[in-house]
């Protein structure tokens, strides 16, 4: 870690706390203050929000219109805030010498997969990115996992290992003799993966929902030997059944952190009441519906607009996540944050499959949809592949108790029947192991079918 930056983190953990004592006025007022100092920012220095807000520097954030990732990489050099920064240069920067830490000697620079279609690059000066940093720190101690640079901790993190995934930007700043880790691909063979775990022997272990899953399976096969205090999960739907097996692997549920490249930790669980409480001090949120309209609380959306406070460099103001989440229509009367909390999330709408629908037209089928069926099926993996509008191919690796196949294929057509969908043909397949995709996650819903089209 550069020393530096270590007392500016500490004060900005330290500040974080702090908020999590808040009132909701207080909190609220933050937020109004906060907006007000980003939008006044982006119209000074931005050319692209100026003509983006042009005439409605004055209304309010639900107003405005909505910033894809599309539009954004577009209008990547007129977005930015410094007039030195251009995409162009950005992306020779990362295609080269990746031991060069800092683009123009002063941004972070992050990427993102383009699994959405379009890949993206975010930048951060250096007060921002102590806020991503701080903000990764508090889920962490939020897990009952407190900061402390005296004390030493092993972690492993099994994920993308590219340089410019956040996390591994992340894992270079913090990394001091208190904290070893090591990044493990999640696409590398299992083998390997579990055979420098055991030799590693994480005290904090970091990975896909999906990876963590298949790694409780290995230990309670007894091929995988390590004893984490605190597991954390991320990048996919946590499922009920990953929960209780991550639990009888390792004695305790994994905590769920939500976050993205654009935003860093949006939401993390909190110990008191394993609720995932959003950051609403660092970041607004609006749940909405396919035509950006809003969505009550208690009710699921198709997309999430995020405003990030902490943005300077690269303003984000109702940025687009495809990402279908439910925040609760109450506070919570359990652990005393100030922040709501999601108490539901179906993934993201690339997740989703598209199906043709009784009364025509097409359907959107949330994975939630599917995890009905198959998350309790004795299996210790799982993966609905969608072939062709009429087809659907369901993998099953390490199944267990005699499962019948047909008893799982009719399971999943009585729930596309209670969703309105024309019933697909439902080939069941057993494999050794889910496969993977290029960043190592084992999707638990995957199409082969082009999503564009219009849903009813």
């Amino acid at each position: 870690m550069n020393i530096k930056i270590l007392p500016r983190l500490l004060s900005e953990i330290r500040q974080l706390r702090k908020h999590e004592t808040w009132t909701r006025a207080q909190l609220e007022a933050s937020q109004a203050d906060a907006l007000r100092q980003l939008r006044e920012y982006a119209y000074a220095h931005s050319p692209f929000y100026q003509k983006f807000h042009q005439g409605l520097t004055d209304r309010p954030l639900n107003e405005l219109p909505v910033l894809t990732k599309a539009m954004l990489m577009e209008n990547f050099d007129e977005l930015v805030t410094d007039p030195s920064i251009r995409l162009e240069k950005v992306r020779e920067f990362s295609s080269g010498n990746v031991d060069k830490q800092r683009y123009l000697d002063s941004y972070l620079v992050t990427a993102t997969s383009g699994s959405s279609g379009h890949p993206g690059f975010f930048l951060f000066n250096e007060s921002e990115w102590i806020t991503v940093i701080a903000s990764f720190a508090r889920g962490q101690e939020w897990s009952g996992a407190k900061v402390n640079l005296l004390r030493r901790r092993r972690m492993a993190t099994v994920a993308s290992i590219s340089p410019w995934h956040m996390s591994s930007q992340v894992a270079v700043t913090v990394k001091t003799p208190s904290t070893p880790s090591i990044r493990i691909a999640a696409s590398s063979p299992l083998e390997n993966i579990v055979k420098q775990l055991n030799a590693w022997q994480p005290n904090l272990l970091i990975a896909y929902a999906s990876m963590s899953r298949i790694l409780a399976e290995e230990q309670l096969a007894g091929r995988l030997h390590i004893a984490p205090e605190k597991v954390f999960t991320s990048s996919e739907v946590l499922t009920d059944e990953t929960r209780r097996r991550v639990k009888a692997a390792w004695g305790d549920e994994p905590f769920n952190q939500y976050g993205a490249t654009e935003t860093a930790d949006i939401a993390a669980e909190y110990k008191l009441c394993r609720r995932m409480h959003v950051f609403e001090d660092l970041l607004l949120v609006e749940v909405v519906d396919q035509q950006y309209r809003p969505v009550p609380r208690g009710e699921f959306g198709t997309k999430l607009l995020v405003t990030t406070l902490f943005s300077r460099t690269q303003p984000l103001i109702r940025y687009e996540m495809n990402d279908s989440v439910r925040l609760s229509a109450e506070p919570c009367s359990i652990c005393g944050l100030p922040f709501t909390f999601i108490d539901g999330v179906q993934g993201r709408m690339e997740d989703a499959l598209s199906m043709p629908g009784i009364k025509g037209g097409q359907l959107l089928i949330q994975p939630l949809v599917f995890n009905r069926v198959m998350d309790i099926l004795p299996v210790s993996g799982w993966q609905v592949v969608q072939e062709t509008d009429s087809s659907l191919t369901v993998l099953l690796s390490g199944a267990r108790n005699g499962i019948r196949d047909e008893a799982v294929s009719d399971a999943i057509r009585k729930e596309l029947t209670l969703e309105g969908a024309i019933i697909p043909l439902i080939k069941v397949q057993h494999v050794t192991e889910i496969p993977k995709s290029a960043s190592g996650k084992a999707p638990l819903i995957k199409s082969n079918v082009p999503q564009d089209r219009k849903i009813v």
